[in-house]
């Protein structure tokens, strides 16, 4: 079994790696590690910093994730500047600035791989596109990673019910019909492939 140590201080998101990577044969183990956070709107580029970072305090095969949370109304706000914007304003300041406007609203991930054999990272990316709710609903189970969660209802529409509303059913389900394009299954199907060369 192939194990990757993934550099994160929330273990939600480690939870949530390893529910997507188990059918893999991909091990998931959490080194607790504190890692820059640029103040700069590319994703990429905060996932290519904190890689080289994770990767220089391991010197082991390790994963990075980070995120940004785009609304619409707001071009974008807050974007890479989530976690800021989380504690600052908290999930009640995002909706309060969009009262009145379009509540349209994505996820989009940015996961970076290294290893020693590795001139440079390998990136995974992927969208999760949906509305926000008017107020926060749910609650919090041990994969979810983020407060948004409570606020974030994923298309399709009619579900109308937050990530964080979600049954352990319904969640993986919806888990499930975007796995296709999720970014742990672009990378567990790229990194088998490099162990089969």
């Amino acid at each position: 079994m192939k194990q990757i140590y993934f550099a994160t201080t929330n273990r939600g998101k480690v939870q949530s790696l390893k529910n997507g990577l188990k059918d893999y044969g991909i091990e998931v183990i959490h080194h607790r590690l504190e890692l820059p956070e640029p103040r700069i709107d590319n994703l990429r580029e905060i996932a290519k910093e904190k890689i080289w970072t994770a990767f220089n305090n391991l010197h082991k095969p390790c994963v990075v994730l980070d995120s940004g949370f785009y609304v619409s109304s707001l071009n974008g706000f807050p974007g890479s500047y989530v976690n800021y914007a989380l504690n600052t304003i908290g999930i009640q300041g995002i909706l309060k600035l969009v009262e009145g406007r379009s509540r349209e609203c994505e996820f989009r991930n940015c996961f970076a791989y290294m290893d020693e054999n590795m001139p440079n990272p390998a990136f995974f990316e992927s969208v999760n596109r949906g509305e926000m709710s008017v107020e926060p609903r749910g609650e919090k189970k041990d994969y979810h990673w983020s407060d948004l969660f409570f606020i974030f209802e994923p298309e399709p529409e009619e579900r109308r019910k937050t990530l964080a509303e979600m049954t352990d059913m319904e969640y993986f389900e919806w888990r499930k019909e975007r796995q296709e394009h999720s970014y742990h299954t672009k990378f567990a199907r790229w990194l088998n492939e490099q162990i089969t060369l």
